[in-house]
């Protein structure tokens, strides 16, 4: 039986080791329940709160609507408290209101955006970031997500109209270890991430091989159990070229 490296442990999720600690985030970034109101109408809200949460590299808003229910949501830039913003298919296109996307002109910048209808929003949250309505037909809406890639979204998926605020996040250097340190302890990260030839070999199959040496192959046998599948993982040929 092969040892189970670190980042497959991780991977796991079973072990109170990585559990992130959510019981000191502020809560979940989640739009509203994609009722009739949200389809046919729009839910008018206010922003009560700016939080600063350790979870969350954004900063977010926390928006009490007129029907009672309260939601966090990722805050845009140049958005301030009580401030009012509304949710449905009906709202006017400005930052911080949230629209199906068959609603939202071409070239808006938009965030936060759902892959499926209703699952509250999945994809571009990090801060200072945003999307570009490229193309919209009927049958799908064409965005421009940060990466560059062009993804086809169903018409009906929200977005959030602005940009993230906290633009500039990681232009400002940590310059102390202690300070990188506290910063990955707050969401239980790994800190510092050690070269696997730089490990023991009970704790990686590259450890102990004189420092920059791997020690071994890269290249792990056909029958290798999962602590020792790592580097090329199925290669398509070995040897020597003849």
């Amino acid at each position: 039986m092969g040892h189970n490296l670190l980042q497959q442990r991780r991977g796991r999720g079973t072990s109170i080791r990585f559990f992130a600690p959510s019981f000191r985030y502020f809560g979940k970034v989640k739009y509203r329940k994609y009722d009739d109101m949200e389809k046919n109408e729009l839910v008018n809200g206010k922003i009560v709160n700016l939080v600063n949460c350790p979870g969350h590299s954004a900063p977010l808003m926390e928006v009490k609507y007129d029907d009672g229910e309260t939601a966090i949501l990722i805050a845009p830039e140049n958005i301030f408290v009580n401030q009012l913003v509304s949710s449905g298919s009906k709202s006017e296109i400005k930052y911080g209101n949230t629209l199906p996307l068959k609603n939202i002109p071409a070239d808006a910048s938009v965030y936060c955006l759902e892959i499926t209808p209703g699952d509250g929003g999945k994809l571009v949250r990090t801060p200072g970031t945003y999307a570009r309505i490229v193309a919209s037909t009927p049958e799908k809406i064409s965005i421009k997500l940060p990466s560059g890639k062009i993804k086809d979204f169903s018409p009906e998926c929200r977005a959030t109209i602005g940009v993230i605020a906290g633009t500039g996040r990681k232009d400002k250097p940590f310059v102390k270890a202690g300070k990188k340190y506290h910063a990955m302890k707050a969401k239980n990260r790994v800190y510092p991430i050690v070269s696997p030839v730089k490990m023991n070999p009970i704790d990686h199959p590259f450890g102990c091989g004189r420092a920059k040496n791997m020690g071994r192959s890269a290249i792990p046998r056909r029958g290798a159990p999962p602590g020792a599948k790592v580097g090329l993982i199925r290669a398509r040929r070995t040897g020597r070229r003849r």
